[in-house]
This record gives C-alpha cells, sequence and structure tokens, in this order.
C-alpha cells in the first residue's frame, strides 16, 4: 500500500491516492480541486484509478470530481446517502454525476486492499471514515490535535463527539490521515487532543 497526499484547492485541502502497487490500482479520496494534478500524479506512479471515495461532500472535498468523472466517466464515485441528500447547494454543490451510495460496515475491494467504511457524522451528516489496513483517512471528523468544525449546516457538536469516541476506541494504533494539516496516529490523538479526550470521557 502506498498513499500520496497532494494539497488541492485554495485553502490546501489533502487529497490523497491510495495504490495498490501489487495491481498498480488506486482510489482517489477527496478530489477537493485540480482534477489535472491528480490525474497527473497517477499516471507518474503508473496506476489505474478504479474508485473515487468522498469522505463527506463539502465542496472544499468535491470540487475536482466532475472533471474527474468527465476524465474517468466509468469510475464510481461514493458518498454516504446523508450528504448525497444535501447536494446542490453553495456548501454541497452537484458533483456532475450520480453518486453510488455507501454506508457504515460497507466494504470495497481496491486490488488487494480491502477499504472499510465507517460512518463518523458530524461534521456533515454523511461523513465517513475510510479504514485501510493501518491507516484512517478520517476527512473533517478528526484532525492533528483538533476535529472538524460543526457550525455549518448538517453540524452538530453531540454528534462529531460520539464519532470521535467511535474512533478514539478501535483497538489498536493507525495512522491519521486527515483532510487538512498534517497526519497523526491514533494513539497520539487519544493521549493530547482535547477532544478527543472529551469524547471519551477523560
Amino acid at each position: 500500500m502506498r498513499i500520496r497526499v497532494l494539497q488541492v484547492g485554495p485553502i490546501g485541502t489533502n487529497c490523497y491516492l491510495l495504490e495498490d502497487e501489487h495491481t498498480n490500482t488506486a482510489a482517489v479520496i477527496d478530489p477537493g480541486d485540480e482534477a489535472g494534478r491528480i490525474l497527473d500524479v497517477a499516471h507518474g506512479d503508473g496506476v489505474e484509478i478504479k474508485l473515487i471515495l468522498l469522505t463527506h461532500a463539502h465542496f472544499d472535498h468535491t470540487s475536482g470530481v466532475p472533471e474527474l468523472h468527465r476524465a474517468l466517466p466509468d469510475v464510481p464515485v461514493y458518498l454516504h446517502p446523508d450528504d448525497a441528500a444535501l447536494l446542490g447547494n453553495q456548501v454541497y454543490p452537484g458533483l456532475g454525476c450520480t453518486p453510488v451510495l455507501y454506508k457504515n460496515g460497507d466494504t470495497l475491494a481496491l486490488g488487494e486492499l480491502t477499504i472499510e467504511v465507517l460512518h463518523t457524522p458530524g461534521h456533515t451528516p454523511g461523513g465517513v471514515t475510510l479504514k485501510v489496513e493501518d491507516a484512517l483517512f478520517t476527512g473533517d471528523t478528526l484532525f492533528q490535535g483538533s476535529m472538524g468544525r460543526t457550525d455549518l449546516p448538517g453540524g452538530s457538536y453531540e454528534t462529531i463527539m460520539a464519532s470521535l469516541a467511535r474512533l478514539g476506541r478501535l483497538e489498536g494504533d493507525y495512522k491519521v490521515l486527515p483532510g487538512h494539516m498534517g497526519g497523526s496516529t491514533l494513539e497520539k490523538e487519544r493521549q493530547g487532543n482535547y477532544y478527543m479526550r472529551e469524547a471519551l470521557g477523560q
């Protein structure tokens, strides 16, 4: 498993290329902008994009989807139904295609990798975390030392607290790959993240 991170768009959203080196296939996670650059990196790595996965539907995570879909019309775009229901406004813009819906507990295959969907709402109603081997793609649920804002339409402080508790109670340690800022580990966040500690009742 190889993970590329590209900071895209005006606020530097983290877009990830999750690559299975055994089959030279890849998933794009949160293409917030700069679709051409994403395609160039995939081409340079010699991987074929098979999946486009959205942790949530805010514009800064989805603005590259329409162009990617035009370039890769047969590649499915996945989104949780609770965010899909909100599409069509400035905060949750349309994707230029109809997403395939995934929900908590679903698994997707990428070559030899298995991607598990964890519903982690609170930043948005349909926010998800994607768990792959020792990595958690947390979108805007869990950040290094912080969490996603809850004051936008569909946000809920109480709900994101429950989501942080769910992540904090996962067994073992994981790399935390968030939608913004740098990466971390789950154990570091359990120990030092005020919001996660609150969520865990510490």
